[in-house]
């Protein structure tokens, strides 16, 4: 099975579009929008079935695989988020927005959070003029993102669909981006029941 029908799955398994491939989830040809119950020979008969733990279950893991997160990391999260002031489920969602990854999926330089790893990965990026190559590195206030030279010559804004945050400001033309502030929950673009995720990990 190829790795983008397994991506078609995962959206399936979930109940809901985690745009994993990019440009192909807003077309007509998203397997999500022809079949959108669970994978399987009786994944459309038990749709819409579920035990709380279960709807706990699911919300957490459509996070993982939404951000391109691994379980430890989503468990770290949510242990910083419960020692933190303020409500944990919002500190979980500003700690996963801010991550570099998922800031330049937002800010439509990478097709999908998967894209983005690898840009970052190969050391294309910048943060306050150092080059950063860690895609779960956390954005602050005030940070400034570009791109080097061979990049900003090759790359162009890939994601239309998405609508840039009103926390960040980004200049197309010099490929450069500024945090203005931490998101707050009503800020967040996301379909993920934080609370459930965060009933799971407080049981």
């Amino acid at each position: 099975m190829s790795l983008q029908a397994i991506k078609c799955k995962l959206c399936r398994r979930e109940g809901n579009k985690l745009f994993l491939k990019g440009e192909r989830c807003f077309g007509v040809k998203c397997a999500f929008t022809r079949r959108s119950y669970a994978p399987g020979q009786n994944g459309k008969k038990f749709a819409g079935k579920s035990s709380d733990y279960g709807k706990q279950l699911r919300a957490k893991q459509a996070c993982k695989r939404t951000y391109k997160i691994r379980e430890r990391v989503l468990s770290k999260y949510y242990n910083i988020a419960a020692k933190s002031k303020g409500a944990t489920g919002e500190r979980i969602l500003q700690i996963l927005e801010t991550r570099f990854d998922n800031v330049l999926y937002r800010l439509g330089m990478a097709e999908s959070r998967s894209h983005a790893q690898q840009i970052i990965n190969h050391g294309h990026t910048l943060i306050n003029g150092k080059k950063v190559d860690i895609p779960s590195y956390n954005l602050k206030l005030n940070d400034k993102i570009s791109f080097d030279d061979k990049t900003k010559k090759s790359s162009k804004n890939t994601n239309n669909k998405n609508i840039i945050p009103l926390w960040m400001q980004f200049n197309k033309e010099k490929h450069e981006a500024t945090i203005l502030r931490i998101p707050t929950k009503d800020e967040i673009q996301t379909d993920i029941d934080i609370t459930l995720i965060v009933e799971f990990y407080s049981r």
